[in-house]
Parts: C-alpha cells; sequence; structure tokens
C-alpha cells in the first residue's frame, strides 16, 4: 500500500479538469485509488516519462487523460509515497 499525496498544483489541476469533462471524475478517482493500491498495475499503463519530465511517471485514466506522479520515500513514512503532480 503507497501513501499518496496530492500536490497543490494537483488539486487545482483536478478541479480545472473535472469541471471541463465532468464525465472523466470517476475513472480519475478509480485511477488514484489503484495508484494507492499497486502504480505499475496493468490498468494504469504507468510508464516513465522524458523530456523535461524524466523523473516522472505518468498513467492513463481514460483515453485521452493522464495523470503525472512520482514514488518517492518521504522522511518520517515507513510506507512509499506517490506525490500526484498534474492531471
Amino acid at each position: 500500500m503507497y501513501n499518496v499525496i496530492l500536490t497543490q498544483r494537483f488539486k487545482k489541476s483536478y478541479k480545472k479538469f473535472v469541471r471541463r469533462f465532468p464525465f472523466l471524475q470517476e475513472n480519475i478517482d478509480f485511477a488514484i485509488n489503484e495508484l494507492s493500491e499497486n502504480p505499475f498495475s496493468v490498468s494504469l499503463s504507468t510508464h516513465k516519462l522524458s523530456g523535461e519530465l524524466i523523473e516522472l511517471l505518468s498513467c492513463k485514466c481514460g483515453y485521452d487523460c493522464r495523470i503525472v506522479f512520482s514514488i518517492e520515500k518521504l522522511k518520517g513514512h515507513l510506507e512509499k509515497t506517490i506525490l500526484l503532480v498534474l492531471c
């Protein structure tokens, strides 16, 4: 099990995206839940990014929707932490 932290940037992006595409909210919420259990689940199609985002990972939560995140070991936390960066 992973600890999931939503950054301020992610929260803002999430609200804006869901306002524009309300039918994708359920898919995004499912993907976030799946990330907390297994970020490398086949259903998420998790992959490393390249270019300016080389340190980050991405997973899909719909045909044209991706979540950008990183997996880190934060000080004071026993389990690994997933930082959701962008929706």
